[in-house]
């Protein structure tokens, strides 16, 4: 989730527990042989063991179409022990397709199964390799034949958004679907999609059958999904508990990203927060209009005792 789940927000939410593991944003491939540095900025989990400081395991993303800058990249990015790595097929951002990125390929299976291949190749063979992807572009017809590349061009894990590129992010998230890849892949198939409350999580695997879920915008809006997920409701991160890891996500913000986005990411999490704590619909309505960063940082740091 380019923009939004980022090391900062990684490093906060996996404080809260119940999160087996992250992945990260994507890295762009195009023409070229990216630097070190390049991975180190998106994924700065790479200097320590590729883990958050809460211990929770990083996958690195990487995102492109071309097979030789793929493998090649994803060579150099293996140097750096990522926890695993992972393929982008199911970005629907506009830029991204436009330039043979993300979903765009699910109208290739033969493109995936070249792609898959040439980075399995480039890869330790002890390396896990996984991928995500969506169910097709326009529609559903190649699902299963894109989910069936992936499997044969090496990759060990597939996590399955269940909607088209075209559907975006509206409801319905089609989970029956997950359950047909499933039917017909020998690797693990993990659910994507719509999950925003334990409820959900619990339809969507009786429907797909499957039995792990990947969270993303719920996750975000619930800091306490996974945790309730796996833990249980007595679990439930409270408000008092969210006001001091909003105090410290500021302080990170304000540590990775420069002045002029403070104030936006701070509200950009806010504003998914207030879908469920009522507290946190006060707030947005406080910082709202807040554009500098001194005063976002009065409002959300604790005082001091």
């Amino acid at each position: 989730m380019e923009g939004l789940l980022d090391c900062v927000l990684r490093d906060i939410l996996t404080r809260v527990g119940g999160i087996d593991l992250c992945v990260s944003e994507f890295v762009r491939v195009s023409g070229s042989l990216l630097p070190n540095r390049t991975f180190q900025r998106i994924v700065p989990e790479l200097d320590h063991d590729s883990k958050t400081l809460a211990g929770v395991p990083v996958r690195v993303q990487l995102l492109g179409s071309d097979s030789h800058f793929m493998a090649l990249n994803a060579a150099r990015l293996a140097a750096l022990k990522p926890d695993s790595i992972d393929l982008n097929f199911g970005c629907p951002a506009k830029t991204v397709n436009r330039h043979g990125g993300g979903s765009i390929l699910l109208r290739e299976p033969d493109r995936l199964l070249e792609l898959v291949t040439a980075v399995r190749t480039a890869i330790p063979p002890e390396m896990m390799l996984t991928a995500k992807m969506r169910l097709g572009y326009e529609d559903k017809t190649l699902a299963l034949d894109c989910a069936r590349a992936i499997e044969a061009g090496g990759a060990t894990e597939l996590v399955v958004h269940a909607r088209t590129k075209v559907e975006g992010y509206k409801p319905p998230a089609h989970w029956e679907w997950i359950g047909r890849i499933q039917d017909v892949l020998q690797i693990p198939v993990i659910a994507n999609g719509e999950i925003w409350t334990v409820a959900d999580y619990q339809r969507c695997r009786e429907i797909s059958g499957v039995e792990d879920v990947m969270l993303g915008r719920g996750m975000v809006a619930n800091p306490a999904l996974a945790h309730l997920i796996k833990y249980g409701e007595d679990d439930a991160v409270r408000w008092a508990q969210l006001e001091s890891l909003l105090a410290d996500f500021w302080m990170l913000v304000t540590r990775h990203t420069l002045p002029k986005y403070h104030c936006g990411r701070a509200k950009q999490w806010l504003n998914y927060l207030r879908q469920t704590y009522p507290e946190a619909e006060v707030l947005y309505q406080t910082v709202r209009t807040v554009t500098e960063p001194e005063k976002m940082a009065e409002i959300l740091s604790p005082p001091v005792q």
